[in-house]
């Protein structure tokens, strides 16, 4: 998914947005190639800041392993928590000096008895129901700060095969009923424009807020399925955009400025934009038995054949009548022979 967010000087930020599978062994390695099957050969020729920055904040700096060596690191405050950013600035020089191309690649090693942090704000989503008519998504976010709330602004897209029920829409936090601050929907099109909901939710501390809507779902044209269709439909996860204030950092880590900060300025310095993402949902769809026409066609034809040729040959063939030969002299000699031993001639 790709992310334009506008820049103080009448530019665009492109943020990308990319969601790839962790194998189950020990470690979780990735690289640009792994993820795209390419690596990069030279910066974008119109932009003029080019950075890759790949998070390395671990508590021990020997489980983490970037190749090749970054151009520099950064620190920065993030939700309150101290991280690193080990930062590639495509339009340095001395980058493509060693290699035509880049990759960037991190090892990390995972002992059995490392815990791995929750983070103060995460989201989880799932869709819900059964048969092939109606459904329900549902989408969780967990505020795990002991004694702070965040406003969250979510953003919900939602293809326009699924009706959305909007008056079944539920914000549930610790089994109370939590009215958002600021709601606007615009309906989807079919076949043009998708759903498009986004709310404004005040997520009290330490807490779980329950997200609700039901739908129902749609057949499409037969020419609309792809080619698997039984596999059912993918559409893209929410979005939730927050921005705290001053009282959600910790009173050491005021002074110290936020990643991105020329991306997304602040006036005292101490706000910052974080962008959460659930995971993508398969929804599956009422397919329609794609062998029938298989099926009627074979059955068709052999009808067709059987009935056309019948009748071809009944109209088309005619009959012949032939007479007795009188046979040669290998059967005349075989009569003069029978009728010598008194047996009745051929």
């Amino acid at each position: 998914e790709l992310l334009l967010s506008p820049l103080p000087a009448g530019g665009i930020a492109a943020t990308f947005q990319f969601r790839t599978r962790w194998d189950a062994a020990p470690g979780r390695d990735w690289s640009l190639f792994k993820m795209f099957s390419r690596t990069i050969t030279e910066a974008c020729p119109l932009a003029s800041q080019s950075k890759i920055y790949v998070d390395t904040s671990v508590k021990d700096k020997e489980l983490v392993e970037v190749t090749p060596s970054p151009t520099s690191l950064h620190e920065a405050i993030v939700q309150g928590e101290k991280r690193t950013y080990a930062v590639y600035d495509l339009l340095s020089p001395s980058l493509f000096n060693t290699s035509r191309s880049l990759n960037v690649q991190l090892k990390m090693t995972w002992p059995q008895d490392m815990e791995l942090s929750t983070p103060v704000l995460h989201a989880h989503r799932y869709v819900s129901g059964y048969g092939l008519q109606t459904g329900k998504i549902s989408t969780l976010i967990y505020n795990t700060h002991p004694y702070r709330a965040f406003p969250v602004i979510l953003l919900e897209t939602v293809p326009w095969y699924l009706r959305l029920y909007v008056h079944t829409l539920t914000i549930i936090t610790k089994g109370k009923e939590n009215k958002p601050s600021y709601i606007h929907y615009q309906p989807a099109q079919d076949r043009r424009r998708p759903h498009l909901l986004e709310m404004l939710i005040q997520l009290p501390a330490n807490s779980v807020t329950k997200i609700t809507i039901q739908f129902e779902r749609a057949l499409l044209k037969w020419t609309e399925y792809p080619p698997d269709p039984n596999h059912g439909f993918y559409f893209l996860p929410p979005s939730g955009a927050l921005v705290p204030s001053v009282i959600a950092m910790k009173e050491l880590d005021m002074e110290q400025s936020p990643l991105f900060t020329s991306l997304f300025p602040s006036s005292d310095g101490s706000s910052y934009f974080v962008r959460l993402y659930t995971e993508p949902l398969l929804v599956n769809l009422p397919t329609p038995d794609f062998s029938m026409p298989y099926n009627v066609i074979c059955l068709t034809c052999t009808v067709v054949a059987v009935c056309y040729g019948s009748f071809y040959n009944l109209l088309t063939r005619t009959l012949h009548v032939e007479e007795p030969s009188k046979g040669g002299l290998a059967k005349r000699l075989a009569n003069v022979i029978r009728k010598l031993r008194g047996v009745p001639p051929l």
